[in-house]
């Protein structure tokens, strides 16, 4: 049969039919889902999305076909906790030629009912990984911690508690717990070849065609019982990640959310700094939104990000106090170390470039001197409006007596003070302000020679 197309949800989901096979009758639906790259609060929302579809379908089984270095591990354990859930059959397949199942991609793997693998494929190196807590393999016999220190501590916690999780899994679907534990202890990989040989993986299939072809008639245990799988004639249900998938994926990312972050503070500074623009402030408003809306979906470190907006304050500072430059070599410092600190994990895919930190760091610094030099440069203009103003103007006296009297000058009456021998109609300079007064003398230059 060739391909056909059925559009669901607006667009969103594509059907296919799999190569025909000798059964009758209306065919069942498998839900095909494509994880490709980091696993992130995207990921997340993108699988619960399409085993919702799968469960409301009554589909045979949902494939998850995946192709990941590695993710988050918050991320990686929601999703294991929706396909344990799940009422239809999870098949996690390592595909394309070439794609890999490392780190995350591995627990997901174990997770499934159905575990498959491209021929030309690995999974594996499934340790977990920290931030400032580097995780070298041990080497066997020797146990991956010391003890001597915190650190030490902290990766015998990390290293045990994933260990157990892989091994309960592994348990849960009758795989090698064994070398589940050893992935995650030593950081070892597999072939495909290699996987089923050892029993960590179902099968090995070409293709999303022949994974259906060789799981047909296969039992599996789900959170609603066990079911027989029938998908050798199955309609195809492909889900593409919709606006919200594309969009937490894009803001979710850490080098985004870091400019993101900068572009709202200094719109925000801009605003406030040349009040009226409104341009400057709606937009970084909504980039500070964002920024904040992708880091608390991230592992963020706060006391990177409070290094951050500290570096940020301090060239602030520096552009209107006279410090010599100490606050901002401060601010860059401060800036930088945050940047560096700000996501509180070392998952491939989840870090910010070295590159784009000494960009931010200097364009921050650049900015925040030529907003100083500005504001300097309005400090030392002399006013342009005010009674301040008036100082040098000159007009004609109306009346004047004792001392006292009323002037026309650029077009409005002022109160005017003088010496006793200026008269009406004379023209006058005002020299100096006097409260709420003007001080003038005869303009000698304008008056009438021999008046």
């Amino acid at each position: 049969m060739g391909l056909v197309l059925l559009a669901v949800a607006a667009g969103v989901v594509q059907a296919q039919a799999v190569p025909p096979a000798a059964s009758t009758g209306r065919p069942g639906r498998v839900v095909l889902m494509d994880l490709d790259g980091a696993i992130g609060p995207a990921s997340v929302d993108y699988v619960r999305r399409g085993l919702k579809l799968a469960a409301a379908e009554n589909a045979r089984l949902a494939v998850i076909q995946i192709d990941t270095p590695g993710g988050l591990d918050a991320s990686m354990r929601s999703i294991i906790k929706y396909i344990l859930a799940s009422p239809v059959p999870v098949a996690t397949y390592v595909a394309p030629n070439g794609a890999r199942a490392a780190s995350a991609g591995t627990y997901i793997l174990y997770a499934s009912h159905i575990a498959a693998m491209a021929p030309a494929s690995n999974l594996g190196a499934a340790t977990p990984v920290a931030i400032g807590m580097p995780t070298p393999a041990a080497p066997a016999g020797k146990p991956e911690s010391s003890g001597k220190g915190p650190d030490d501590a902290m990766t015998a916690k990390r290293l045990a508690d994933a260990s157990a999780y892989i091994r309960s899994l592994a348990q849960l679907r009758g795989r090698n717990a064994d070398w589940g534990e050893q992935a995650v202890r030593e950081s070892v990989s597999l072939s495909a070849q290699e996987a089923l040989q050892k029993n960590v993986i179902t099968l090995i299939a070409k293709d999303v065609p022949d994974l259906l072809k060789q799981v047909n008639g296969r039992e599996v245990r789900t959170a609603e019982g066990n079911m027989r799988l029938a998908t050798q004639n199955a309609e195809l249900l492909v889900i593409e990640a919709d606006w919200r998938s594309r969009l937490l994926s894009v803001i979710t990312e850490p080098s985004l959310a870091l400019i993101l972050l900068m572009l709202g503070v200094y719109g925000l500074l801009f605003e406030f700094s040349n009040p009226g623009f409104v341009l400057p402030g709606v937009v970084g408003a909504i980039c500070l939104m964002l920024a904040l809306f992708g880091l608390q979906m991230l592992p963020v470190n706060y006391a990177g990000l409070g290094l951050i907006l500290l570096g940020v304050a301090f060239l602030i500072a520096e552009a209107f106090l006279p410090t010599f430059g100490v606050l901002g070599i401060g601010g860059v410092a401060a800036f930088s170390i945050g940047a560096l600190l700000l996501i509180d994990n070392d998952v491939p895919g989840f870090g910010v470039p070295l590159w784009l930190i000494g960009l931010l760091a200097v364009g921050s610094a650049l900015f925040i001197l030529v907003i100083g030099g500005v504001a300097a440069r309005t400090r030392r203009r002399p006013p342009a409006v005010g009674v301040s103003t008036l100082v040098g103007a000159t007009g004609e006296l109306v009346e004047f007596a004792d001392g006292e009297g009323w002037a026309q000058i650029q077009g409005d009456y002022w109160k005017v003070r003088g010496a006793e021998g200026l008269r009406p109609g004379r023209r006058i300079r005002v020299t100096r302000v006097q409260g709420l007064a003007l001080q003038v003398a005869e303009d000698i230059q304008e008056s009438p020679a021999g008046a």
